[in-house]
């Protein structure tokens, strides 16, 4: 298992398997071969069927432009490679027009590439096999004492709470500037920004209703930063990345924590994300949604667990709960923006997360389905899911655009056929 490093990625939005992705397979892909006379890369399967909606054509142009090449982009949504959905095929050119270097990138979720042929690449592998599930952890954490943010700690050394200090500054700038910016976010949806308006509301209400509208206001403002093409973290993906950081900036904010609880609690909530990752997929186009919202939503809830004095098998379980109650979840965003669903889900979640973390500290941490198996349940599941519900934009509530410019449409022409009768 990889480094939690490699998790946690700070980069542009909005999408770290269509923006972040393509982004670092360029990069790959230029440094092999810098000096072409010109440049090709086609589009494949899910990376193409959103990639416009995702900026994926923008975040290859930008690569090139940076280094004053022309680049011709082919999209081919119909078109899957077998190994992952999210594929492009670079391809460069001397000046008679022959190809000098063709390579296959796959864009596996999180911002992660793997070229073709080559598995594990740019990844920081430190976690032994022994160390590959859930259950040896737990197992090894009560056998020395150990808290999982300890372990993780352990494997990965002290220099990782610098890292995760950068991660942090990074979400809470994230936070800020999504509550004090306003407007319409970009994209053909028109869609109002609602952070800033939301947590203006909330500091005027008490109890349960103020700290839930506290929360829905900062996974929104980090949501919204990120369907703005802003700065973000990947937790563990730019699509689910408003609700780790909402319910941690909620806790750092109302229970007065330390930075140092914070960094401690993202390494747990890293953990879990890693996990599932190794295990499963954390790519909506492999997997739906559910390992977005659902991964970023087991992490919030281990995370909060661990902050209010969990002990491991409750935050095994908090971590638990939200992937299972994320099942099945697809992935259908409308017009193949992270806007609707997205931004909605991720302050759902956040909600959600503090809810499971309330329902373990209940009990004694001891419950039927863990964390492996449900991980486990959720790889299949996501497999079973038609395509079509699978970051296509083919079907789902993305339909709903589409139905709408086609009464649209209908309308038109009955009122032309009319004028003309």
């Amino acid at each position: 298992m990889e480094s939690i490093r490699n998790l946690y990625k700070i980069g542009y939005g909005p999408s770290s398997s269509h923006t972040m992705g393509p982004r670092f397979a360029t990069n790959m892909f230029l440094k092999e071969c810098p000096n072409a006379n010109k440049y090709k890369v086609i589009l494949f399967g899910s990376l193409a069927a959103t990639g416009k909606g995702h900026l994926t054509n923008v975040a290859i142009e930008e690569v090139f432009y940076s280094i004053n090449k022309p680049i011709e982009i082919i999209w081919k949504p119909e078109e899957f490679k077998s190994y992952h959905p999210n594929a492009l095929t670079f391809f460069a050119y001397d000046e008679s027009d022959k190809i000098i270097l063709e390579k296959t990138y796959y864009s596996v979720g999180g911002g992660s590439v793997e070229e073709e042929g080559k598995k594990n690449l740019n990844k920081e592998l430190i976690y032994s096999d022994e160390f590959n599930s859930m259950q040896k952890i737990l197992e090894f954490c009560e056998k020395e004492g150990l808290q999982l943010w300890e372990f993780v700690k352990q494997i990965e050394g002290v220099s990782i709470l610098s890292y995760m200090e950068e991660v942090w500054d990074s979400m809470v700038f994230a936070v800020k500037k999504g509550l004090e910016t306003e407007g319409v976010l970009p994209g053909g949806l028109k869609l109002q920004r609602k952070a800033s308006m939301y947590y203006s509301k909330s500091l005027n209400y008490t109890g349960s209703m103020k700290h839930n509208s506290e929360i829905i206001a900062y996974a929104l403002a980090v949501s919204e930063e990120n369907a703005s093409g802003n700065v973000i973290v990947t937790a563990p993906t730019c699509g689910s990345c408003g609700i780790l950081p909402s319910v941690l900036y909620y806790l750092y904010k109302n229970h007065h924590l330390t930075k140092t609880k914070i960094l401690n609690a993202l390494l747990c909530a890293g953990l879990i994300g890693n996990l599932v990752k190794e295990n499963a997929s954390i790519s909506g186009a492999e997997v739906g949604c559910q390992g977005e919202v659902g991964v970023a939503c087991a992490m919030a809830s281990a995370a909060a667990t661990q902050i209010l004095g969990g002990s491991i098998y409750q935050i095994e379980y908090a971590a638990e709960m939200g992937l299972e109650h994320h099942l099945g979840l697809t992935c259908d965003p409308m017009l193949g923006l992270v806007q609707i669903p997205c931004i909605e889900r991720n302050a759902m979640a956040a909600i959600r997360a503090l809810d499971h973390c309330t329902y373990v500290l209940l009990s004694d941490g001891r419950h039927k389905v863990s964390f492996d198996e449900v991980v486990e349940v959720m790889k299949k599941t996501g497999h079973d899911i038609p395509p079509l519900y699978r970051e296509t934009s083919q079907g789902g509530l993305a339909m709903i655009q589409k139905w709408k410019e086609d009464r649209e449409n209908a309308l038109k022409n009955k009122s032309i056929l009319e004028r003309k009768i």
